[in-house]
């Protein structure tokens, strides 16, 4: 037998063992729960499943054997079945508070990190050049921290991790940039997605080279944002009653929020928002999903409505910087309903009528993509080129390409003739591109473009 076959037999005989430990269990029914097992596996595997992911999936799909599998997930807590099994009742009370030690020390040095800066005489207020591409590095490095905490890592993976950091500092400060430079500008876009990969990184450090954790991460993002919106709409609410109550006695607490609440809050944010996501994934693997499938058919629409006035009114698009960044963002938006749809999805369902919107939507956006690269070339080739276009240039080749690819593999699956998981498979291995375009953006735009 191969090694997958070896470890896949190890696992088999793991839960055999367990399941025969019961005392309410028979050898027959023993029996019957690994041939159910197998059964489920092989048929994961035949749709394109790695050999540990269907086992994963299928201790998942006992049924009613829940119990059962939560209790034998929970004495092999070491494998990451925890991750799809166990509740929160499964993390023991001093794992939780080494968990919210962590958390505080993070989260106080995110908000500390975010006020560092005036040690030196800089402010928000009037040094937003200084500011803007250095934000990532302010706050990103200390949910990177926690991240790598949690996972372990080992000093390789923390070595790398100080040295893409040590790196980004060094683009967002080392040019001779000035205050209205176009590259202050890209940077200050590009450097935070360059380092997002690498809070990434920190998040797959237990296994690097999983595609399943990579398809962890795409989830964790995704449920990261929607926690750290949360917790901005409440940081909303408490501003406006910080302002009303004190200024009810005569009291302006306007120093004090813009200068020390908003910036510390939005940092240490960041780090609160990463723990929720590890701490409560069950309560937001129930939203996410329903956001998706609820904001799908209305980017539909939306996108569809646009090529049609498009065609109607014979207009082109406007390629200045704003636009650009306007369908960038809504491409990317599109590119995330896509990803965590795939995330939430049954690998063993049939093709079904969402999976046909999401083939309409992903057409629809390929066709504003083209629409957007003839434009910006055609600009390109009339007036030059500047920071803003050459990023905006390589950013929609890079997601035609994965549009283009993804509209190839939706159309198999609902064909019936691409496995989901080959969908699945694309997405996470084309991430590090990405990451890659970022780092270029961020490293060599400046001086190819002579510091504009």
């Amino acid at each position: 037998m191969t090694g997958g076959e070896d470890e896949l037999e190890a696992q088999f005989a793991q839960w055999r063992q367990y399941a025969q430990r019961r005392k309410e269990l028979r050898q027959s029914d023993a029996d019957e729960l690994e041939d159910h097992l197998r059964g489920s596996v092989d048929e994961l595997v035949a749709a394109g499943l790695h050999a540990d992911e269907a086992f994963l999936v299928a201790v998942k799909r006992m049924g009613s054997l829940d119990d059962l599998a939560r209790e034998f997930a929970r004495e092999h807590s070491e494998r990451l079945w925890k991750q799809l099994v166990l509740s929160d009742t499964a993390v023991s009370d001093g794992k939780r508070r080494r968990d919210v030690l962590a958390l505080v020390i993070c989260a106080v040095g995110a908000a500390l990190s975010i006020k560092a800066p005036e040690l030196f005489g800089l402010s928000i207020e009037d040094d937003g050049a200084f500011y803007a591409p250095n934000l990532g590095l302010l706050a990103l490095p200390w949910l990177a921290a926690f991240l790598a905490w949690r996972r372990r890592a080992t000093r390789a993976v923390v070595g790398v991790l100080l040295g893409l950091f040590a790196l980004g500092a060094v683009a967002a400060n080392a040019y001779p940039l000035a205050d209205d430079s176009q590259s202050v500008v890209v940077t200050s876009v590009h450097l935070p997605i360059a380092l997002w990969f690498a809070v990434g990184l920190a998040y797959v450090s237990d296994d690097v080279r999983s595609p399943r954790r990579r398809m962890d991460f795409i989830r964790f993002t995704g449920e990261w944002f929607v926690y750290y919106v949360l917790i901005a709409l409440g940081g909303g609410v408490l501003t406006a009653f910080t302002f009303g109550t004190f200024e009810a006695i005569g009291i302006s607490p306007e120093h004090f929020v813009s200068r020390w609440l908003l910036p510390c809050g939005a940092a240490a944010a960041v780090v609160v928002a990463g723990w929720l996501v590890e701490a409560k994934q069950s309560v937001v693997e129930n939203i996410a999903p329903v956001l998706t499938r609820l904001f799908t058919p209305l980017f539909t629409v939306a996108l569809l409505a646009f090529l049609v006035a498009v065609v109607v009114t014979s207009a082109g698009i406007d390629v200045e910087r704003e636009a650009l960044i306007l369908f960038d963002l809504l491409l990317v938006v599109v590119l995330g309903l896509l990803l965590y749809s795939i995330s939430a999805r049954d690998p063993l369902a049939p093709p079904r009528p969402f999976d046909r919107l999401q083939l309409a939507l992903v057409v629809a956006a390929l066709a504003i993509d083209v629409l957007v690269l003839l434009e910006i070339t055609g600009r390109i080739t009339e007036f030059g080129t500047t920071p803003n276009k050459a990023a905006a240039l390589g950013e929609n080749v890079i997601l035609l390409a994965n549009l283009a690819w993804s509209a190839w593999l939706l159309l198999g699956l609902v064909r019936r003739r691409t496995p989901f998981a080959a969908l699945e498979r694309w997405q996470t291995n084309y991430l590090p591109v990405y990451a890659a375009w970022a780092w270029i953006v961020v490293l060599l735009f400046p001086p190819l473009f002579g510091y504009l």
